[in-house]
């Protein structure tokens, strides 16, 4: 095998989308309104800034400018030079995203965070009807064999991740879920539903082919994968932040955005 061939399949150094793919035209980069952002807002004080975030916004500063991330709007929204991201969400994922105004308070909630002090509840959407609970307790890292560079997997050389599955409705093979997670890896939720077998809905990477997501970074969406995937992203939302246990009396709260609601609904998940 040539090396271009073992870096391709991940048999060298980490497996990357292949072939290397362009970085997106600024022009096309979702930008993020003055306006769009204030009714994001589910609390602000001199400490804290907390947002309910949309399932198609990332969280990380990109050369698109200031107005296409979280981070970015937010600096230019407070007008502040800093301002602290306390853990990120997934682009597609939706939910509580937290901020410190200032680095005492971003250094006291990273803290407690690295400690598993601060809970974090997340409402899923799952392929398959779950009868029981279930704790997944499975080291993760990179998945060297994908070609999907970002892909985690499970591992016996990855860093211990904790998973805690609770089905709250199942209908029509589907399952509505909570999940609280012990640990923060890289796409952990994602990759215990695929590992215990129950797939997120509309998941690209961690569905049920991850050559979707390269298929829709080539050509977007579109109606074959709305086939397999049935949602335009993947069904994961962050409903719930409890700071308490870093000694902030403060629990945060973001109800189901209206596209997994309605999928919720469409399928006897919800009434």
């Amino acid at each position: 095998m040539s090396l271009v061939e073992g870096v391709k399949y991940g048999r060298y150094g980490k497996a990357c989308a292949w072939p290397p793919r362009p970085p997106p035209d600024p022009a096309t980069v979702r930008q993020i309104t003055p306006d769009e952002l204030r009714s994001w807002i589910l609390y602000e004080d001199d400490d804290l800034f907390v947002l309910n975030k949309p399932g198609d916004v990332v969280c990380h500063p990109s050369k698109a400018g200031p107005w296409s991330s979280l981070v970015g709007a937010v600096r230019e929204y407070t007008g502040l030079p800093t301002v602290h991201l306390i853990f990120r969400l997934d682009r597609e994922t939706s939910g509580v995203v937290v901020f410190a105004k200032h680095a005492a308070m971003a250094s006291r909630l990273q803290k407690a965070l690295q400690k598993r002090w601060i809970g974090k509840t997340y409402t899923a959407i799952l392929t398959g009807e779950m009868q029981e609970a279930v704790t997944v307790n499975q080291p993760l890292g990179d998945d060297l064999a994908s070609p999907v560079y970002v892909k985690t997997t499970v591992s016996k050389e990855g860093s211990e991740a904790i998973s805690h599955f609770t089905p709250i409705a199942v209908s029509q093979g589907f399952t509505l879920a909570k999940v609280l997670t012990e640990t923060g890896r890289k796409h952990q939720i994602r990759a215990h539903a695929q590992w215990m077998g129950r797939m997120m809905v509309g998941d690209k990477i961690y569905g049920p082919d991850e050559r979707l997501y390269l298929d829709f970074i080539d050509h977007g969406w579109s109606d074959a994968l709305a086939e397999k995937l049935l949602l335009k992203r993947q069904a994961l939302h962050c409903a719930e932040i409890d700071l308490t246990g870093a000694w902030v009396d403060k629990v945060f709260k973001a109800p189901l955005t209206e596209d997994l609601a309605t999928f919720s609904r469409n399928h006897g998940l919800l009434p």
